[in-house]
């Protein structure tokens, strides 16, 4: 059908372009999965939307687009590429490592004033830039401020946001937003300003940095619309008297006599320990164009400065686009402004698998392999494997091109592979010739280029038990048990007479080693699956530390308290993925819980990780498994 074609080619341009690993986010119409862009290699975040799921939100993630593209600001998340098809949009964006504010919050429980104005001003940075062009944000909160390597703010989630066509100060009726964070003008059903509702969400946000919970809150709706509307909420007795005004100031419940963005840029508590207004214009305009990443594009893709920089200036937010802005990110950050080499792959190999239909082999122990992988992958552990074995029968190959110690690894091209199929027939790919290297390593194994979805295909699913009771698994690479890799016919063929003896262990035991690497290329994940402990990780704020030592101890105390709670949830290993659902089943709230091992100090911690659902509501149900769990 037309539809799926269309589907085919979207998804084939995704995988084209970039590695799709883990999901690392979702939403109620949307997933969010780590990347990684090819040509630059830098990691991205994948934001992967069904329009069928959207419905009615379509028009919403319409006006996100549009406005990530116009907007381009140090403290605003970047879009790089975005792909439509008739049935999905793949949303290509800044990967931000730290993750979101709200986590941070709930690690640190609040943060110190000084602290939160290095974050306060950030926010006031970002909104004074939105404001200035014409935008209302229209839903902010500590969820959708995300914190990047350099422990900076990146402002996302445009969904919501309006950009009147009579200007800022036109006014709004649509009600939209958190209902916590929402302008008591706004959930009256009241015209408003968006600018003079942002101010008040900024407070409200202010106040959740300061204080680690909410200004106004209650599980029933009518009574936070009714504390919101009075604007009565109770300062903590740690607050300082100039961050009661501040607040005061912003959280006026007649929007005329709130604080601008134009007064917090030089307000007195924003300027303590800086002596300067914030900065808010950006240090990033789309207008400019960097002439190292042009250099570098124009000579990878084999054309003149002048129509490198006539194309990247075009904005299609394509992989032209995406190309550029990744570069630049990296020179930004001090790298080398570098594209890597495109893989070079053979005719033959090319054509066995077409992007996203399985593949399984039709020798079953050998490669145990029966799962979805990008083309490049298979095609390149597939030539390099198929190579090797036929370099064990043709002696004159093996001399003749692993004969180069200083060959370029992992590199073939069309004319070794001529070599290597004995003359056979075959087109050269141009765009995938190996410039810098005539001869090249048939032993080498190239990376594979996406570990982490072979990862999870390959780990066990334990459910209630901890991953010690199953994980003395005797399996060898290819699903065998190990002592028993070798074949009966290889063992038959070696336990002849002496004369033969010598002769046959020398040719069925190198045909048995170029098997197993066969069976180390084409599943390189296999033996890290079978990982019998937790893993070890850097300390980091979304992680809760336990006076344990036993990691087991902690897992069993967890899965033993969860139905208490009433949470689903499924195990891998030492990673529980819980979920809540409603009065009517539907799932209202998903989140991850990983027992791990901590480098410094050498203790169990648990990760924590929210998927879906309200932050707040998810808070508490965490710190409750976890302080009842008694870890």
């Amino acid at each position: 059908m037309p539809v799926e074609r269309t589907e085919h080619r979207g998804a084939e341009e995704l995988y084209k372009y970039y590695e799709v690993y883990e999901t690392i986010g979702s939403g109620g119409f949307a997933k969010v999965k780590l990347g990684r862009h090819i040509l630059t290699g830098e990691k991205v975040a994948i934001k992967i939307m069904n329009k069928k799921d959207l419905g009615d939100d379509l028009p919403r993630v319409k006006v996100e687009i549009e406005a990530m593209k116009n907007l381009s600001h140090q403290h605003i998340c970047r879009l790089y590429h975005v792909i439509e098809t008739s049935t999905q949009i793949f949303m290509v964006i800044e990967y931000c490592t730290g993750g979101e504010l709200f986590d941070y919050i709930i690690a640190k429980d609040r943060l110190s004033e000084q602290e939160t104005r290095v974050f306060f001003r950030q926010i006031v940075s970002a909104m004074a830039y939105v404001h200035s062009q014409g935008y209302a944000h229209r839903d902010l909160k500590p969820e959708n401020l995300l914190i990047d390597e350099d422990h900076n703010l990146k402002l996302i989630d445009f969904g919501l946001c309006a950009k009147p066509k009579g200007g800022l100060g036109y006014e709004l009726m649509t009600c939209c937003g958190s209902p916590a964070y929402a302008a008591p003008e706004l959930i009256q059903g009241k015209a408003y300003i968006g600018s003079e509702a942002d101010v008040w969400s900024m407070g409200v946000l202010l106040f959740a940095l300061l204080c680690g919970y909410l200004p106004f809150d209650d599980d029933n709706f009518m009574i936070l619309y009714k504390k919101i509307t009075r604007g009565k909420y109770d300062n903590p007795q740690w607050l300082s008297p100039g961050s009661i005004l501040l607040l005061n100031q912003m959280m006026q419940v007649e929007p005329k006599r709130r604080l601008t963005v134009q007064q917090l840029l030089g307000h007195p508590w924003v300027m303590k320990d800086y002596n300067s207004p914030v900065e808010w214009h950006s240090r990033q305009p789309l207008g400019h164009i960097d002439i190292d990443c042009i250099t570098e594009m124009a000579v990878s893709m084999k054309r003149t400065r002048e129509s490198t920089t006539a194309l990247v200036q075009q904005w299609r937010y394509d992989q032209t686009t995406a190309t550029y802005l990744l570069l630049l990110s990296k020179k930004q950050r001090g790298k080398p402004v570098r594209l890597r080499p495109e893989p070079a792959v053979c005719e033959d190999s090319s054509s066995l698998l077409h992007q996203g239909l399985q593949v399984t082999t039709d020798v079953p122990g050998v490669f145990g392999l029966n799962s979805c992988i990008p083309l490049e992958r298979f095609s390149q552990q597939t030539s390099s494997a198929f190579s090797f074995l036929k370099k064990l029968v043709s002696p004159s190959v093996e001399r003749k091109c692993a004969s180069n110690p200083t060959s370029e690894r992992g590199r073939m091209t069309p004319q070794h592979c001529q070599e290597r199929r004995g003359r056979e027939r075959t087109t050269e790919n141009k765009e995938n010739v190996a410039a810098h290297s005539k001869e090249v390593d048939l032993f080498a194994l190239p990376p594979p280029r996406t570990p982490v979805s072979s990862k999870k295909n390959a780990r066990q699913r334990n459910v209630l038990t901890t991953p010690n009771q199953n994980s003395t698994s005797t399996k060898g690479h290819a699903g065998t048990p190990k002592g028993e890799r070798r074949s009966r016919s290889l063992d038959l063929a070696v336990t002849e007479d002496s004369g033969k003896k010598k002769r046959g262990g020398k040719v069925f035991g190198s045909l048995e080693r170029g098997l197993d690497k066969v069976i180390n290329m084409l599943t390189p994940s296999k033996r890290r699956a079978l990982r019998d402990g937790p893993r070890k990780i850097k300390p980091q704020y979304n992680v809760t530390l336990t006076s344990q030592t036993n990691p087991d101890q902690v897992l069993n105390q967890i899965l033993s308290i969860l139905p208490e709670k009433n949470v689903a949830f499924t195990q891998k290993g030492y990673t529980l993925k819980c979920r809540t659902k409603g009065d009517f089943g539907k799932v209202t709230m998903e989140f991850e819980l990983e027992v791990c091992l901590l480098q410094r100090p050498e203790v169990v911690g648990v990760r924590r990780q929210r998927l879906k659902g309200d932050a707040w509501v998810y808070k508490h149900l965490v710190e409750d498994i976890l302080s009842t769990s008694s870890i």
